[in-house]
């Protein structure tokens, strides 16, 4: 899976340890949804069949609350895929599985990273309907609005691939702390000069999203009661149209 699925650790399930208790009583996505709330969700639309909570050996760093599931309910123990959290001594805690990262934008996104997925490894009866929905992207946002209520003013469809995922470093030059989230998908357009292209935002820890890719660039500063009521506005963005990626 892209980002690398852990394998499942070595720890003893313990339900009841203390360290498994504050994650699943505290730990948050950004938008207020805990752990097993995304878990619960994400299980309706991808492939994903939760086993339980188990914690590891612990470090100097910390100890590691380990959540696994499977894709299929006959999944042997070796099939297990893991999300897997930090808990400092401190207290504090970190999601540490990069490919799990989408989960702290909340279950939409953590979905549709598992669905791509699916896709990508010709998963039968991959969830292609619920990539396709823009309502699903709407944990993107923007200077005008919601993502997805923006691409359902502009009557676009979403195509494939649809990407979304966290990286921990932009780039080997990058000195900061923390990664970074980034979404991608293809869009047709029912908008006059608009037509296809390539939606890209990206969002730092702690930042706000910033669109990458032209169309996005035009989401973004363009008010959606604007967008190509004036033909010269059409003009105006038809010779960037033509260098949209395909």
């Amino acid at each position: 899976m892209t980002g690398g699925l852990a394998g499942k650790g070595d720890g003893a399930r313990a339900d009841d340890n203390p360290s498994i208790d504050k994650v699943r009583s505290t730990w948050r996505a950004q938008d207020g949804e805990t752990a097993e709330e995304i878990f619960a969700k994400v299980s309706t639309v991808a492939h994903f069949v939760p086993r339980g909570w188990e914690v590891g050996r612990k470090t100097d760093t910390g100890e590691p609350v380990i959540f696994s599931w499977v894709k299929h309910r006959s999944d042997k123990p070796t099939d297990e895929y893991t999300v897997t959290w930090e808990v400092a001594p401190d207290g504090t805690m970190k999601l540490v599985a990069p490919y799990a990262k989408p989960m702290e934008l909340g279950w939409q996104a953590f979905a549709l990273s598992l669905v791509a997925d699916e896709v990508t490894n010709d998963e039968r009866g991959a969830n292609r309907r619920f990539l396709h929905d823009p309502a699903n992207f709407n944990f993107v946002t923007t200077a005008q609005g919601k993502l997805g209520d923006l691409l359902r003013h502009g009557r676009c469809t979403i195509g494939e691939p649809v990407g979304v995922h966290y990286s921990p470093k932009i780039d080997e030059q990058q000195t900061a702390e923390g990664g970074v989230w980034r979404v991608e998908l293809s869009v047709g357009c029912n908008v006059p000069g608009l037509g296809d292209g390539v939606i890209i935002f990206e969002k730092g820890e702690g930042q706000d999203w910033e669109p990458q890719s032209v169309v996005a660039k035009f989401i973004d500063t363009s008010p959606p009661g604007s967008w190509f009521e004036d033909p010269k506005d059409q003009e105006a963005f038809e010779p960037t149209r033509k260098k949209l990626p395909k």
